[in-house]
């Protein structure tokens, strides 16, 4: 080609092919499935938010019927038995301080939640991570699917959990479900790969069975690793629950949400440093069981 053909081509790519655009309607087919869920899968839905429904109103209804000094007094003991004095003394510090602000109703709410939510993501991301560790397959699989849930903003999770749910405390469970998930699936995951081959060979060779590898070996060796997951799933659900009160799941969130709307600095502060003290006790107490 010679250099008049070749600048004469370089011309057409740069002057014509400039405004030339290739959109992948990636947001219209996501779309289209959801509708499509929405409209057939609305029996499974329906059931999902009737089962977590329940286990949200009975959590919160033991919370709000035990007497704010019986709650204070509870966690000091668990505190004090498993991460000694000076936990036990935070944790009751901390509560009392909830109390003394007046949002003890309101932290109440918001630790039922975050309970609800973590049960069902390690309900769900504990047999994921054991199926994981178990299957080099499945590992694949969940790994870019543990990315993306990872790294998308946190508000994207509300949109699919309106659609679902409604408005409402379930579909703000749901998205800290799903924010929460991946912890719970990796950590679980790393912990059983971690168990030394060695300990799992000798098993094998006295004849344990693989139920009798997992259930008495491979979970116990790695309780350290799975706990630190649960701890940050807590962690990840307690911030998501604040969140969540824009698509009106109650707690601490609404506080936080309408002091930023009524821009009233002092009503925001003490609705996060309740939010902070419940997510100090919570750790603590988690972080000393992943250290037993």
């Amino acid at each position: 080609m010679s250099a008049v053909g070749a600048i004469l081509l370089l011309s057409w790519m740069f002057n014509d092919l400039r405004d030339f655009s290739l959109k992948i309607p990636v947001g219209d087919l996501v779309d289209i499935a959801v509708d499509w869920m929405v409209v057939n899968l609305a029996p499974v839905f329906e059931l999902i938010k009737i089962v977590t429904a329940f286990f949200l109103n009975s959590f919160e209804q033991f919370l709000l019927w035990l007497p704010w000094w019986a709650v204070l007094m509870l966690s000091s003991l668990i505190s004090l038995r498993l991460s000694g004095r000076k936990a036990a003394m935070t944790c009751g510090f901390g509560l009392a301080l909830i109390f003394l602000l007046g949002l003890w109703d309101l932290s109440m709410a918001t630790l039922a939640l975050t309970a609800t939510a973590v049960l069902l993501s390690n309900l769900i991301g504990i047999p994921l991570g054991i199926m994981a560790a178990k299957s080099n397959r499945i590992e694949k699989i969940l790994r870019p699917v543990m990315d993306l849930m990872q790294t998308m903003p946190a508000f994207v999770y509300l949109i699919p959990a309106l659609m679902f749910f409604g408005i409402g405390r379930v579909p703000g469970v749901m998205a800290c479900v799903v924010y929460g998930l991946p912890p719970a699936v990796r950590l679980t995951n790393l912990g059983i790969r971690q168990v030394p081959a060695d300990i799992v060979e000798a098993a094998r060779s006295f004849g344990t069975t693989e139920m009798q590898l997992l259930v008495k070996i491979q979970l116990p060796l790695a309780l350290p690793s799975i706990m630190a997951g649960v701890n940050q799933t807590i962690m990840l659900s307690l911030g998501m629950v604040v969140l969540a009160a824009m698509i009106a799941a109650g707690g601490l969130g609404k506080e936080v949400l309408l002091a930023l709307g009524q821009v009233e600095i002092g009503r925001g502060f003490v609705a996060g440093i309740s939010i902070v003290i419940l997510a100090i006790i919570l750790d603590r107490i988690t972080q000393a069981m992943t250290s037993k």
